[in-house]
This record gives C-alpha cells, structure tokens and sequence, in this order.
C-alpha cells in the first residue's frame, strides 16, 4: 500500500513535468473521446480536471505498463458533472510529454483509500 506522501509526491511531479512538456491524451481510445461528448467538456476543461487531482482522487497504483512499456501508471477518480470519471495517468517517457491514457466514465464504483 502506497502512502499518502507518494502520491502526492507522484502529483507534484506529473503536474511540473506536465507544466514543461505539457498532457499527451490518448484520445484514439474510444472511451476517452466518448466521456468529452458525454460530460459536454472542453480539451481544456479535461486538463484543468487532471491538473487539479489530489491525493484523496487516489484509487490505485503504481501499476506496471505492460503494454506500451512505458512509466509506472496511476489510477485517480474523480466527479465531473455528477458523474465518477477513472482517470489513469504516468510521467511517460523521460524529457517527453505526460500521459493521459485514461479519461473516461467509471465501468464500476472506485474505492478511494484516502477520502474520508
């Protein structure tokens, strides 16, 4: 189990290397394009959401990329218009974009362990 203090840490670097390099979003996944019609939100809109993440948005992680062999992955949820959105984000590839590849509605409850 992860603390507290690592995810915040793991925040605080993906929001300073998102502030240089900018959020690559995987909007060539169905899902993720889908939840922007869905939620009627702007691409800006989505990255202020990821941007504004804190530790209590915690659902899992870090997790292996085992597919695109990237960085270690991070799970966050969070409510968007009244809706519960799975957001799944990494540092990516080192002096490269961050990564967004999941921005999507939830498919079942998440469990935040650090929400009150």
């Amino acid at each position: 189990m992860v603390t507290i203090e690592e995810v915040k840490a793991f925040l605080s670097q993906f929001n300073i290397k998102a502030q240089v390099y900018g959020i690559l979003f995987r909007d060539d996944r169905p899902k993720n394009a889908e939840a922007m019609l869905e939620l009627d939100i702007t691409k800006v809109q989505r990255e202020v959401i990821v941007k504004s993440l804190v530790p209590q948005d915690y659902v899992e992680g870090p997790v292996i990329d085992k597919l695109n062999k990237q960085r270690e992955m991070w799970v966050f949820g969070k409510d968007v218009k009244g809706r519960e959105v799975y957001i799944k984000i990494t540092l990516g590839y080192e002096n490269g974009q961050t990564i967004c590849i999941s921005f999507h509605i939830a498919e079942h409850p998440l469990k935040y362990p650090f929400k009150p």
